[in-house]
């Protein structure tokens, strides 16, 4: 950053000032907690037997200490290629008509204020509602660091029990939806995409309007021939914007599937691929006769579904990651 000229090409320089604030948010965090164990460990060996206050105000300290090693230990399970990446996110309703299309709503605000919590920045990138409520599926651009990486243990199906709000008898109703999520890629990395093998179209927006949004043919849908891969975005100001991120999403699905292929687990990942509906879910929650949110893969469960569907899904989260890193899925 000190040699000149650097702040003459900005397009390189950005990527190097994000490359630098992203190496920092690793090393930072380990060199403070390591300073403050330097400290402690000074001011333990020459603590008086007489000095309660201070051993009671060291003893906090080191429990404030070994919990902050501890978010540190867990971070080191984040270390897969793109981990690190923003990522593409996606819910889709299954088994349950309008119910699960409410359940896809719930979850979108679920996954937002987790998202928000984390300081990350979400971008709705296309949405398509139910015909009577709720949402039949809606994909999000998420961005910051290691969104992937976190995110990635919610891939699958997600089971809702509830009284239905739709049901005039107040029955219990049991929906699906299913979450997808693929890493975030650069712009710029190299992916040969042949302009013969896209099919491009246009077609009118449908959602809340305003600047021309829903007034003009500005949403864009792009297919790839050769694979099928669909991309769509809908919610820019314009046909270009919209283009614009389709492509990037476009680009995000041929690298994970190139990626999966080079890793010879194209062939796994698509027999793990279920439908959505009783028996494949990956989590429960559970509002009526009890309440309850079990993660199936880990055996993880609490009985606070408000926390839960507020956003609360750290301990899901790193309950997955360490048991996955255990080798015991």
């Amino acid at each position: 950053m000190s040699s000149p000229g650097f702040w003459d090409n900005t397009e390189s320089s950005s990527k190097i000032v994000k490359q630098i604030k992203f190496l920092k948010s690793v090393t930072e965090p380990w060199f403070n907690s390591f300073n403050k164990y330097q400290e402690l460990s000074e001011l333990v060996g020459i603590l008086d037997e007489t000095e309660k206050d201070m051993a009671v105000d060291l003893e906090n300290n080191i429990d404030l200490l070994i919990e902050e090693i501890g978010r540190l230990e867990f971070k080191t399970l984040l270390n897969g290629e793109l981990d690190k990446n923003g990522c593409i996110f996606s819910i889709n309703s299954g088994a349950g008509g309008t119910e699960s299309c409410d359940w896809v709503s719930i979850l979108l605000r679920m996954y937002t204020r987790w998202a928000e919590s984390k300081g990350y920045d979400v971008k709705t990138t296309d949405i398509l509602f139910g015909e009577d409520a709720g949402i039949k599926n809606v994909t999000l651009l998420i961005e910051g660091d290691y969104a992937y990486g976190y995110l990635k243990a919610e891939r699958g199906v997600h089971r809702l029990v509830r009284i239905s709000p739709f049901d005039s008898n107040k029955r219990r109703h049991t929906s699906f939806a299913s979450v997808d999520v693929i890493p975030q890629v650069e712009d710029d990395i190299p992916m040969q995409i042949e302009e013969k093998d896209l099919k491009i179209d246009v077609y009118r927006s449908k959602g809340a309007g305003g600047q021309s949004v829903n007034t003009t043919d500005s949403a864009v849908r792009i297919t790839h021939l050769p694979t099928g891969l669909v991309a769509q975005c809908q919610n820019e100001r314009s046909q270009h914007q919209n283009k614009h991120m389709a492509m990037l999403i476009l680009k995000a699905r041929l690298y994970e599937l190139e990626r999966q292929k080079k890793e010879e687990e194209l062939s796994r990942h698509s027999a793990e691929k279920k439908k959505i509906e009783w028996g494949s879910q990956i989590r429960s929650y559970v509002m009526q006769p009890y309440t309850m949110v079990k993660d199936l893969r880990t055996d993880y469960e609490t009985g606070d579904v408000n926390k839960v569907l507020n956003g609360g899904l750290d301990e899901f989260i790193e309950a997955y990651l360490k048991f996955k890193a255990s080798g015991k899925i």
